[in-house]
């Protein structure tokens, strides 16, 4: 028999253009619904589709077929989304959260963003020949996918985000930019949010469930693999290749 979807969410770790382990990871997802009966239970990509990784263009290219073709995918906003958005508007501008450091320069990984749209990124352009090069390069489409990506999805017991959420504000009332940034005063929180926190962001050596979080980033943006849980419930699994791995809560 098979599961009601309602039953059954997956959730994908932050992807940073690594297209293959994007591939790899719904294979493993499809696997997993089919040995489980769970039907078309949605996939939750938590944000950042770009930077860093190789093939930034062929994600987007792929992200955007699978809408097509009806995958029912929820797509949220990471903040390197946010930040090429930005960068690609007409009169270029910087996300104000990182006034240290500049979409392009190497911590961020802005540049491989672009060389994979054929962009020369050279160290010795000028920025705004970049941007005029990045504006004529990068399809609307992949403009439309990244403007229109969601910010939070909620399901019962659940709230899925990129970064995290600012404690002691009720989740209909966070604001984006923590949505999309915060680190330290939500990870060093042990407030109960009124939901599990399923996000990203914030990379960790393996899936992570404190309790009233979830960190699913493991590092793909690193060449570290991109991994996958499913909920069930207040039941968390990892997804692997040899199949579910229980993930239960500390508290």
């Amino acid at each position: 028999m098979t599961k009601s979807s309602a039953m059954t969410i997956y959730a994908i770790g932050d992807i940073h253009g690594q297209l293959d382990a994007l591939k790899r990871t719904h294979d493993r997802i499809d696997r997993d619904r089919t040995a489980e009966g769970a039907g078309r239970a949605p996939i939750v990509h938590v944000g950042d589709f770009v930077d860093r990784g190789p093939n930034v263009r062929g994600t987007l290219d792929y992200m955007i077929a699978r809408q097509a073709q009806g995958a029912g995918d929820i797509n949220l906003k990471g903040n390197h989304d946010r930040m090429m958005a930005t960068f690609l508007e007409p009169e270029r501008r910087d996300d104000p959260l990182r006034g240290d450091l500049f979409w392009l320069d190497d911590p961020l990984g802005g540049r491989p963003s672009l060389a994979s749209y054929g962009v020369d990124v050279g160290r010795l352009r000028r920025i705004a020949r970049i941007h005029k090069d990045a504006r004529a390069a990068v399809p609307q489409a992949h403009l439309d996918f990244l403007r229109d990506l969601r910010v939070t999805h909620a399901a019962p017991g659940l709230f899925f985000c990129h970064a995290g959420v600012r404690p002691g504000v009720p989740l209909t009332e966070q604001a984006e930019d923590d949505l999309v940034w915060i680190r330290r005063e939500f990870l060093d929180s042990d407030a109960d949010h009124g939901a599990l926190i399923v996000h990203g962001h914030t990379p960790v050596e393996a899936v992570m469930h404190a309790g009233n979080h979830l960190n699913i980033d493991t590092g793909a943006g690193y060449g570290r693999p991109l991994s996958a849980v499913v909920i069930e419930g207040t039941d968390v699994f990892e997804v692997t290749e040899s199949g579910r791995v229980p993930l239960p809560s500390p508290l």
